[in-house]
């Protein structure tokens, strides 16, 4: 699909993105790109990186990729410092990084829970914190004309409610809102540096949408078509969060599913709620309301 954008509005930033070698990471890190950003992408495998930074420099992208694990604070200050030595500036901190599997809480040990949480919630702390010196500064010891950097933190919808076989996720991702807005309060005012968050919905052709609504869940399940959305979905959501298009945006987290996590399956045609409307109308003004005082009985 063609960008609402012009194609220079991330011209001369420098964007690094956890998780940004495949899914929607990697969406964004190309959207990223192709606005204008150069862009260094973590990951946990080295092989993935490396093809994501092939694909990108195909499209013209200045891109550069490390290998690093999120839960690992030497991990995120050596892509932090290798970031900044490369392209001598740090403007955005996108944290797309996650782990996720579907697990019953019942059988969820305590290791499966803390892997997520400090994947999903510690990672994305870490990373905030390893990338302060460098956001604040704009780079090169300066302020910055538009402040002092952005910093995206991929979330979910899922702690909004409830979700089945999701505990992991939804504790995780509940404390990822929470470091977003307590991050926007603190650094916003003393850097002022935007945190913001997206929470996508299901999103096609992902390993997220593999995993947790494989063929055989979605085929059980009511899910209109028009309710699956896309990667480029929330790249273009992204890019209007770090451009100067979000600039009066700070602390929020822009949900993007297409009004998926408040939707419930009809269980009434709409034709029929007309009708069954009608009778319990009808009924309701032949029964007696029940407010009128008692009759005497003198």
């Amino acid at each position: 699909m063609e960008s609402p954008y012009k194609s220079d509005i991330l011209k001369g930033k420098v964007a690094l993105l956890t998780g940004g070698g495949s899914g929607i990471g990697f969406e964004i890190s190309k959207q990223f790109g192709l606005h204008g950003a150069s862009i260094a992408i973590m990951g946990r495998r080295q092989q993935v990186i490396d093809s994501a930074v092939s694909d990108l420099h195909s499209l013209g992208i200045q891109a550069d990729g490390f290998a690093g694990d999120v839960r690992k604070q030497e991990d995120a200050k050596r892509v932090v410092e290798s970031t900044f030595k490369r392209f001598g500036k740090i403007d955005i901190l996108v944290n797309a990084a996650a782990g996720n599997f579907l697990v019953s809480a019942d059988d969820l040990s305590p290791n499966g829970f803390k892997t997520v949480m400090d994947i999903d919630s510690v990672g994305t702390f870490t990373m905030c914190r390893e990338s302060l010196e460098y956001i604040k500064k704009g780079g090169k010891g300066k302020s910055s004309s538009d402040g002092g950097g952005i910093i995206l933190n991929i979330s979910v919808t899922m702690h909004y409610t409830a979700y089945w076989y999701q505990i992991h996720v939804s504790a995780a991702k509940a404390a990822v809102d929470a470091i977003t807005r307590n991050l926007a309060l603190e650094w916003g005012t003393e850097y002022d540096i935007r945190v913001n968050g997206i929470a996508p919905g299901p999103i096609g052709d992902t390993p997220g949408m593999s995993k947790l609504l494989p063929k055989e869940i979605r085929d059980s399940q009511y899910i209109e078509s028009n309710k699956i959305g896309e990667k480029w979905d929330i790249a273009m959501a992204a890019i209007y969060l770090v451009s100067d298009a979000g600039k009066y945006v700070n602390g929020s987290t822009l949900v993007v599913d297409g009004g998926h996590w408040f939707d419930k399956p009809r269980y009434l045609p709409k034709d029929a709620v007309k009708q069954l409307s009608r009778v319990v109308e009808k009924r309701s003004r032949q029964e007696p309301s029940g407010l009128a005082p008692p009759k005497s009985k003198l």
